[in-house]
Formats: C-alpha cells, structure tokens, sequence
C-alpha cells in the first residue's frame, strides 16, 4: 500500500478513534507528508532506524528547532506503532531513534580555545610530557574513544614509519580507519622517538603504544587522569569526563560544516542516530 494511503488512513484513527482535535491532526499531517516524501516509493515495511535519523537530522538542517523535530519523530513513532498493531508490517523503525532531548545527557563540549590550552598546557620535556601530549593530540584529532586509544600497539601507527592514519577498534571489534592530522602525527612521532624508549626500557617490551612511567600498558583510568590533570594545569572548570575531546572533536566539526556521516564514521557509530545528538547541541555549548 502507498505511504501517502497509509498516512490518510492512520490520520483517520487518530482523529475518529483517537478523538484528536483539527490542530492536532494538522501537525500530524504536516510531519507525515514531510515523511512521506522522503522515503518516496519506498516499501513502508523496508524503512530503517537510520533513514529515521537522517530525516531528523534534515529537519534540523532545513532549520527546525529541537521541539519540532521532537514532535514530528512522535508522530513518525505513532505512525510506524499504528501499522505494526495493524498488521499492515511488522517493522518500527523509531525504536532505536534517541530524542533530542537526549543531547542533554551530553557531556558538555570544550571550546576550541580550551582544546588548545588543554593540549599546550602539557609540557613536552619528559617521557611521560610527551607521551601525555600525543595521547591528547590523538584524542581530539581522531574523535577516540579512550578505551580505543590505549589499546593501540606501535604497529598501528608506524608499522613501517609514521602513516597519516590509523586503525583503531571499537566496539564489537568493529574496525575503522581514521585520519591522524599534523599535529596529532607529530606529536606521536616525537613521542615514539624522545618518549616510549625510556618508558619501554622500564618494562618487559609491550608493543603498546601508550605507556605507564614502570613501562605496562596504560590503563583507561590513568588515561583519564592524564585529561583530568591537564585540564587543572590550564585552569579549565568544566566538567571533564573521559569522553571530553570525543565529545569536542565531534561537536568542532559539525559546526565546521562536516558532513554527518562522515563524523558517524569517524566515531565509529553503527547509527547515524547517534551521531545526530551532537548537531542538536544548543548554540551556546561552545560560547
């Protein structure tokens, strides 16, 4: 059956069965005809939780506030729940669509300025200065997660001297290739020469990356009091979390005009969905 019937006869149950007010039904119908014609000729039973999100996140290019997409991914969600308790498909699509109200449970992005004084505030004259700064530098340049950063070996940046990407692992296993950036790649490349021999020495020989000041592994925890630390060192007082610079880095580059898939595969998200909470952070996250 067309979408466009389908949108007629769910508008008839919500006001005849439903008792809906004429406003009520009006907003329904401006949202399902803006959902309609996104998915085209599209089989209503074929729609997936990503073509959901990527509606949203038009909407919010086209220039719709938080509430308003809101309210049309309600109606998109009542809309796919009254075919499903129908028996017209057996497919909801909105169940694993996150509100943007959600963008509140963000942790708070750091400002650009803040980033730099985070990073700068590291000094560089020790093993472990340089191995701070190129785990910061890697952070905010790669969008990783502190738990992909700390398992890295030295193979996977410089299997046969310095690449301008790497390999990190996420979740599930799941591997993506991301770009270093000059500062991020310097930064490790002078820690890879000046810093990890001196800490290695200390240890047994780990082909990690990052190394703790006895020579082991660095741990997710000592990672994050690494952050922790600079940010006391640069006098910055909000509130650090060991997300921060994934959080900055994916935020930055939106606002820089970034395409949003381009930042899903940065992050290594399965969903655009997602990824679509940081294009839903107010307009003074960064002031």
């Amino acid at each position: 059956m067309e979408v466009a019937r389908l949108v007629e006869q769910f508008l008839r149950f919500m006001a005849l069965e439903k008792g809906r007010s004429v406003n009520t039904i009006a907003a329904y119908r401006r949202d399902l005809e803006r959902w309609s014609a996104r998915l085209g000729s599209r089989s209503i039973g074929d729609v997936t939780s990503s073509e959901v999100s990527d509606h949203l996140a038009k909407l919010r290019a086209e220039g719709l506030g938080s509430s308003s997409i809101t309210r049309a991914l309600s109606t998109i969600r009542s809309f796919h729940r009254y075919l499903v308790a129908e028996s017209i498909t057996v497919n909801d699509p909105t169940g694993s669509v996150l509100s943007p109200n959600r963008t509140l449970r963000l942790p708070k992005a750091l400002t650009i300025d803040d980033v730099a004084l985070l990073i700068e505030s590291t000094p560089t004259d020790t093993p472990v200065g340089l191995r701070d700064r190129a785990l910061l530098e890697l952070l905010y340049a790669t969008g990783a997660r502190v738990s992909e950063a700390t398992v890295l070996s030295v193979d996977d940046v410089r299997p046969d001297g310095m690449r301008d990407v790497i390999t990190l692992t996420g979740k599930g296993n799941k591997q993506r290739v991301v770009p270093l950036g000059t500062f991020a790649r310097d930064a490790i490349e002078a820690y890879l020469v000046r810093g990890r021999p001196a800490l290695s020495a200390k240890g047994d020989g780990s082909p990690h990356l990052f190394l703790g000041a006895r020579g082991k592994p660095l741990s997710r925890q000592n990672a994050f009091l690494i952050l922790r630390a600079a940010a006391e060192r640069a006098g910055i007082t909000a509130v650090i979390s060991p997300h921060t610079l994934r959080h900055s880095c994916a935020t930055h580059l939106l606002r820089g005009g970034a395409d949003i898939r381009v930042v899903q595969e940065l992050l290594g998200h399965s969903s655009v969905a997602t990824t679509q909470i940081y294009t839903l952070v107010t307009k003074d996250a960064l002031t």
